[in-house]
């Protein structure tokens, strides 16, 4: 895909979305390429700025950990990643803060908007809405 967001920086992009969604790991190559299908189809209705600035959040999520553990985000154990994210939701930067939440965001989309995944968890999504429970 020409215009892909995730295309560059996927290996990164990989690692934050098992931290964010450890089911995420079991994915196969065909099951990852539907996670990042349905995040494309989603970042395509944003700006191009918008796009650029998350590319630049999952580079900069990277390397942020090299400062305190020696390594990036790609080379940390699940436990690490996991204290990394939560420190940065937790940052005084508020960029950083909504940057992660909307990272969160779009590995859920990515990953539950699976029909796989939906009946996995149970989800009946219906045009009737409460009608269809009736």
């Amino acid at each position: 895909m020409a215009d892909s967001v995730l295309a560059p920086v996927r290996p990164i992009f990989r690692s934050l979305a098992v931290t964010i969604v450890p089911d995420a790991a079991a994915l196969d190559e065909r099951a990852w390429g539907e996670v990042e299908q349905h995040i494309e189809e989603a970042l395509r209705q944003r700006v191009p700025r918008m796009r650029r600035q998350l590319r630049l959040l999952v580079r900069a999520l990277d390397v942020l950990p090299v400062t305190r553990y020696g390594r990036p985000f790609t080379k940390l154990d699940p436990a690490r990643r996991t204290r990394v994210l939560e420190r940065v939701e937790r940052s005084r930067v508020l960029l950083l803060r909504r940057g992660v939440w909307g990272l969160r965001t779009l590995v859920m989309l990515g990953y539950y908007g699976r029909p796989e995944a939906a009946r996995a968890i149970g989800y009946r999504a219906s045009p009737l809405g409460w009608e269809a429970r009736r």
